[in-house]
C-alpha cells in the first residue's frame, strides 16, 4: 500500500472517530509517515531529508505513477488525496443535482452545476441554464455557449483551460430572469466553487452575474471597463453571450473586456 493511499486511509479513520479537522502541517515527516503506518515505531524515514511531508508523499506518488498507468495524480506543490465526504467540485455538483431550496427543480429536468478545469485559471460566470443546458446538464452549450467557446478562443483559451457556471444551477422557466429567492438560494453554491477553484481572474457574463458576485445593484454599462474584487480575485464585467447575439453592437466593449481580463491573467502568471 502506498503512502497516498495510507494517508486516505488515516483521513477516513480520523474523520469516523469525529474529526473535522486534522492539520498536518506542524508536524514532522516522520510523525506523518508513522501515523499512516509508512514507517514503524521507531524507525526513520528514509526520505526525511527531502523536505516537507507533502514533498514525501509527492516522491511517494511520482514513483507510483511510473509504474502504474498513469492514473496518479500529481500536483507541483502539494498532492490531492480523496477522501470521501471531502469537500469537491464534485460533491458540489451532487448536490446541485439535487437540491430542492428553491422552485426551479420542479420545472428542470436536471441541475447544471459547472464544467471545465477544476484547477482554472480564469472563470466565466453566467446566470443560469437555458433550454439545451437544462438538456445536457452543461453549461453553455447552446447558441450563447458557441459564441463564448469563441470569445475565449480569440483570447487563446479553450474551454478545457476555464471552468464555465452560472449564478443560479437549474433553468428558470422559459428563460425568465432568476429571481432574488432563487439566487440566494444558489449563490452558496457558487462561493464554494469559488473557494475550490481559486482562479486568477473571474470573467462575470451579464448584469445577474455582476450584481451577484460584486453585491451592487449598479447597471452593467458602469460596471464595465473597471477591474472590480470578489475577494481578493479580479472580476472583469462584460455582456452575457446571448445579449451579443441580439445586439451585435456590444461585440466591440466585449472584446475590449476579454482582452483586459487576457491581460491581467497573464500579469498573474507571468505569461
Amino acid at each position: 500500500m502506498d503512502a497516498r493511499e495510507r494517508l486516505r486511509l488515516y483521513l477516513e479513520q480520523r474523520r469516523d472517530l469525529g474529526e473535522s479537522e486534522l492539520v498536518l502541517d506542524s508536524m514532522s515527516v516522520e510523525d506523518v509517515m508513522r501515523a499512516i503506518g509508512a514507517i514503524s515505531t521507531g524507525g526513520a524515514s528514509p526520505r526525511a531529508g527531502a523536505g516537507g511531508w507533502r514533498e514525501v508523499l509527492a516522491a511517494e506518488a511520482a514513483s507510483e505513477a511510473r509504474t502504474t498507468t498513469g492514473t496518479t495524480e500529481i500536483v507541483t506543490d502539494s498532492v490531492v488525496v480523496e477522501v470521501p465526504g471531502q469537500e469537491s467540485l464534485a460533491t458540489i455538483a451532487a448536490e446541485v443535482e439535487g437540491c430542492r431550496l428553491c422552485p426551479l427543480y420542479k420545472t428542470a429536468n436536471r441541475g447544471v452545476p459547472g464544467a471545465g478545469n477544476p484547477r482554472a485559471r480564469l472563470v466565466c460566470i453566467g446566470e443560469g441554464p437555458g433550454a439545451s443546458e437544462d438538456e445536457q446538464g452543461l453549461p453553455f452549450v447552446g447558441a450563447a455557449g458557441q459564441l463564448l467557446t469563441k470569445i475565449l478562443a480569440a483570447v487563446n483559451l479553450s474551454r478545457d483551460e476555464v471552468f464555465i457556471t452560472n449564478v443560479v444551477k437549474h433553468r428558470p422557466p422559459g428563460n425568465r430572469n432568476p429571481e432574488p429567492n432563487e439566487i440566494e438560494a444558489c449563490t452558496p453554491y457558487l462561493v464554494r466553487q469559488l473557494d475550490l477553484i481559486q482562479p486568477k481572474v473571474i470573467v462575470a457574463l451579464g448584469t445577474f452575474a455582476a450584481q451577484t458576485l460584486l453585491n451592487t445593484k449598479t447597471p452593467i454599462g458602469k460596471l464595465r471597463g473597471d477591474v472590480h474584487r470578489y475577494h481578493g480575485i479580479p472580476v472583469v464585467v462584460t455582456y452575457h453571450p446571448a445579449a451579443l447575439l441580439r445586439n451585435p453592437a456590444w461585440k466591440r466593449p466585449t472584446w475590449e473586456d476579454v482582452q483586459l481580463a487576457r491581460r491581467i491573467l497573464d500579469s498573474a502568471t507571468g505569461a
